[in-house]
């Protein structure tokens, strides 16, 4: 989109400049020579002041300070719970008595077939 849009610029810009162009002159203007200067006008009159503007609200005074809430009473301790009784303690078990010695067992592997 970007080349056709330049080459038909530049063909455009080719075509215009190959037609004659025909040099017209303007004519000449006439020029007017202002006479000598006549005398000065009277002096104006003096204009009036202007409304003065309404002046802005001051700077606001702040009001009192509140008074300081009073601080509220320190809450009472809760009750402390009861401490649980502590239980006996059991019987020592017997002594178990000692195992008798096995005889030892010898495993002797099958022949390979």
């Amino acid at each position: 989109m970007k080349y056709p849009l330049l080459l038909a610029a530049l063909a455009g810009t080719l075509a215009l400049s190959a037609c004659e162009r025909t040099v017209v002159a303007p004519p000449a203007a006439v020029v007017t020579v202002p006479g000598p200067a006549g005398p000065a006008g009277a002096t104006g009159a003096a204009g009036t002041d202007g409304a003065k503007g309404a002046t802005g609200a001051g700077v606001g005074i702040p009001g009192p300070t509140g008074a300081t809430g009073a601080t509220g009473a320190t809450g009472s301790t809760g009750y402390e719970g009861a401490t649980g009784a502590t239980g006996a303690t059991g019987d020592t078990g017997r002594t178990g008595r000692t195992g008798a010695t096995g005889d030892t067992v010898v495993i002797v592997p099958a022949p390979a077939r």
